[in-house]
């Protein structure tokens, strides 16, 4: 059965167990993440000039739009402000620094209707993050910019937690997809023809969860579960930062969510920077996970997810 626990006050080691178990954390903001989310709304409203950066698309091209995009995404990611608050967001939600790893945050938007809903600001159809090579041990973190509502939220599919679903993950690589495909991401406006994993059987959208919470709100989610953007019809772009971290204990022991169908190669472990001094993974570990996630796939959904991409 999966809950939804609030504000709750599990020790760290509980709580990424029960999120490898399917719960789901909601935080009320911290100050951490109402100081990053500042940062985020000062970098889109300058991006944007006089422009209100949630009804900018509404006044722009979309070439122009995707353009502004593509230059302040990065620009985020990069800032030197991203790396000193999530360590201290971390803290605040009582995960040790020692051994807690986290990937930069990155900038997300969903754009009212069909106006840009690939490349830049891929709407992503149901998918688990572990088809993109991510770690079984991965959990994320997903925070509101701007206040959310139902229309322009993030969706869980929740009767696939621990089923599996046929993709084409297998198909997928990280190292090939960073070489290859992120780079282009703003070239792809009208539709995306990169190729990505995406559910090769019929997945039953209903019911659904939507999580929804204020600005500076914090969702905290395995990345084995299945999980959409929502289509928009709010009126409104949403904006949102979301990230991800592994504790090395978890990494060193195996222990994560059970993989039912993930069948990439590749591994995203040397993204992770450690929340005291961000040092990288040790070199052994993150090896160990280059062959992927199909190593640790086993039996029917292995051949589940084999006859998908044959």
């Amino acid at each position: 059965m999966n809950s939804v626990f609030f504000d709750s006050k599990m020790s760290d080691d509980k709580r990424r167990r029960s999120l490898y178990d399917g719960q789901l954390f909601v935080f009320s903001p911290s100050p951490s993440s109402l100081e990053l989310c500042r940062l985020g709304r000062d970098m889109a409203q300058e991006a944007f000039g006089s422009l209100d950066p949630r009804y900018a698309q509404f006044s722009l091209p979309v070439e122009d739009y995707a353009a502004i995009l593509a230059d302040l995404k990065p620009r985020f990611i990069h800032h030197p402000r991203c790396k000193e608050l999530l360590p201290r967001l971390l803290g605040e939600l009582g995960c040790d620094l020692e051994k807690t790893y986290f990937d930069v945050p990155r900038m997300r938007t969903a754009t009212h209707g069909d106006y840009l809903t690939s490349g830049i600001a891929y709407a992503f159809h149901p998918h688990r993050d572990t088809w993109y090579s991510a770690p079984m041990c991965q959990n994320n973190w997903w925070i509101p910019m701007y206040d959310i509502e139902p229309e322009n939220a993030m969706a869980f599919h929740l009767r696939y937690w621990g089923r599996a679903v046929r993709n084409g993950s297998a198909e997928y690589n990280y190292a090939q997809w960073n070489r290859d495909s992120r780079r282009t991401a703003a070239q792809h406006i009208k539709s995306d023809t990169r190729k990505q994993p995406r559910p090769e059987e019929h997945v039953d959208l209903e019911p659904e969860v939507r999580v929804i919470c204020p600005a500076g709100g914090i969702l905290l989610f395995s990345g084995a579960h299945l999980h959409s953007t929502v289509p928009n019809s709010s009126g409104l772009t949403r904006f949102s930062i979301d990230f991800r971290t592994v504790h090395i204990d978890d990494v060193v022991s195996g222990l994560g969510a059970t993989n039912v169908d993930s069948a990439c190669t590749g591994t995203t472990m040397a993204d992770y920077l450690r929340g005291t001094d961000l040092a990288h993974l040790p070199a052994d570990l993150i090896d160990r996970s280059e062959a992927g996630n199909v190593a640790n796939l086993g039996g029917t959904a292995l051949r589940e997810t084999a006859s998908s991409s044959s």
